[in-house]
């Protein structure tokens, strides 16, 4: 499948590679495809990815896995919402979180508050609001990012 995209240009994508979002995204219901597109050019995989809509080719969001921001990141969700991406397992799930990248990068933030789940066997997926009242919506990613470079400089 040939899709357009924002930062990537054109790309052939595998039909397995299509996650979809019955409910949409927030702000975006109606665009209910999407990707996981990341630069491979560096090495190894980057920690941002960008979760593109094979709808709307000017969406694409940067995001990251919770745990190389916050380690402890459990949100809490009613299980009744998880049912539409079907039985999900360690193996299986995903979660990320939107990232607010702005030119000063040390205002760089993500939003705790309302993840992307995805079930990688099904290729389905849902962004919803978790209970956790200590969740920000802006947590400090820059932060994060530079404790957790200090920790691996000192290892």
């Amino acid at each position: 499948m040939i899709v357009e995209t924002k930062y990537f240009g054109t790309i052939d994508l595998e039909e397995t590679k299509i996650i979809e979002f019955d409910e949409g995204i927030m702000g975006f219901e109606e665009y209910k495809k999407y990707t996981i597109l990341y630069d491979n050019e560096g090495d190894g995989k980057p920690s941002i990815n960008w979760l593109q809509s094979l709808d709307l080719p000017g969406l694409a969001l940067p995001v990251i896995n919770p745990l190389l921001i916050k380690e402890d990141y459990n949100p809490v969700v009613e299980d009744e919402l998880l049912k539409g991406l079907g039985e999900l397992t360690e193996e299986n799930i995903v979660i990320l979180l939107a990232m607010t990248i702005p030119s000063d990068l040390t205002k760089m933030s993500v939003n705790l508050k309302a993840p992307f789940i995805i079930n990688s066997d099904t290729r389905k997926g849902c962004q919803l609001i978790v209970e956790n009242q200590d969740y920000e919506i802006k947590y400090n990613a820059y932060d994060a990012i530079q404790r957790k470079k200090e920790q691996k400089g000192v290892e």
